[in-house]
Order: C-alpha cells, then structure tokens, then sequence
C-alpha cells in the first residue's frame, strides 16, 4: 500500500497542531507553592519554623517576583530578566534589608546551578489537575534532586527560575536539599490572570540597602 507524501504532511501537521493547542505558552502567571521541610537533626525547631511556609511568584512579561514568607522570615526577589539586575528583599527580626545584584552578581549568586541537566522517567502524577512528569535533575556539583512538571503550561520568560531555565515545562513539584534541611515545593494554586505591574515596584525606602558583596560577607 503507498502512502502519498501529501497524507504523510496532513498528519505531520495534524500531529503539530494538536502538540501546541496542548501547550500553553503564558505571558503572565502566578504560582503558589506550599513548603514541606525536614531535617536530618534530632532537633525538629528548625524545621517546624519552616514547615507550613508558603512561596508565590508572580511572572509578567519579563519581571519576576519569587518571595518565602514564613514564621521566621520573608525573603523577596524581584528580578528583571531584560536587565538580568535583581533585588533582594529580607525582612527578619524587624529587620529589613534590601540587597541590589547586578547581572554578574545574579549570575554568582546562581552559578551553582550552571549546567543543570533534567532527564525524564516513565512515572508521571496528576498535579492541581495536570498532567507532570517525574524528571531528575542533575548538579554540576554530582547531586540530584526530583521534579515534577507539565509541558501544558509554559511560561515565556524561561529565566524566571534561574534552575529551571532548560527544563522543557513549568515544574508543581520539586525537592531540594539545603545542608541538612530537605525542601518540598508543591504547587497549590495556579492563576492565569494579569499580575499587577505594582507587585515589581522597588521599595524607595524603609529599608537598610547593601551591595551583593557585602551580603555574602555577612551571609545573607
């Protein structure tokens, strides 16, 4: 039976076009993801003050604002993906602190997660009603950690998770660990609706501001 190159290009664009109505590629999105933390100590406090801390970022255009609120402390970045500059937010103990990065700085402030690999497995779970797939992410430093994403929602600005640029898909769930604490990021509210241009607004006072290089002195 012969084929004809015609139905062969039919089905090509058949195939493409019900591939893209499934993505969708979004300009503006917010995210908000609960946090689940444990410890390898036998002391629970640190974690129980983490335990129950809430994540949210706000994608629009080219802007980004990713801020932790927990019982300890809120931490705000506000970065712009066009500039690659960022500013940090930090409030603790009454404190507040407003820290500028510049390019370079972001890129120092990230360079652990340079060269990044995600490979997908075969397992896959429904997540706020879609569809993820499990992936492990590989470190250049030898370590690994899980994701779970979807290709059904793609956000435009790929930098406004800086170990996520290359992973093909918007993650809901991921793992992370950091010295002994282990952190569970899962997704539980999506919205597609416009985010306020005022949500990436620079503070211009009120805050104690420092320089990059000075914050890691103190390691902020």
């Amino acid at each position: 039976m012969k084929i004809h190159k015609a139905n062969i290009s039919v089905a090509l664009c058949c195939l493409l076009t019900l591939t893209a109505f499934s993505q969708k590629k979004v300009s503006e999105i917010t995210l908000v993801y609960d946090t689940e933390i444990t410890t390898g100590s036998k002391d629970p406090k640190l974690a129980d003050a983490f335990d129950g801390a809430t994540t949210t970022i706000y994608i629009k255009g080219a802007q980004t604002r990713s801020e932790m609120v927990s019982a300890l402390f809120t931490s705000t970045t506000i970065h712009d993906s066009k500039a690659g500059t960022a500013v940090v937010l930090r409030e603790v103990s009454g404190q507040k602190l407003l820290i500028r990065l510049t390019a370079d700085d972001w890129k120092d402030k990230n360079k652990r997660y340079e060269g990044i690999t995600f490979k997908d497995t075969d397992e896959t779970k429904v997540i706020a009603g879609y569809t993820t797939t499990k992936a492990i992410a590989s470190m250049p430093d030898g370590s690994t950690f899980t994701v779970y994403y979807t290709k059904d929602l793609v956000p435009e600005n790929r930098e406004y998770e800086y170990q996520f640029r290359s992973l093909s898909g918007l993650p809901l769930e991921y793992e992370m660990n950091q010295g002994n604490l282990k952190i569970k990021y899962t997704v539980s509210q999506i919205n597609l609706n416009p985010v306020p241009a005022s949500k990436f607004d620079i503070p211009k006072s009120g805050y104690r501001e420092m320089t990059y290089q000075e914050s890691k002195k103190m390691k902020m």
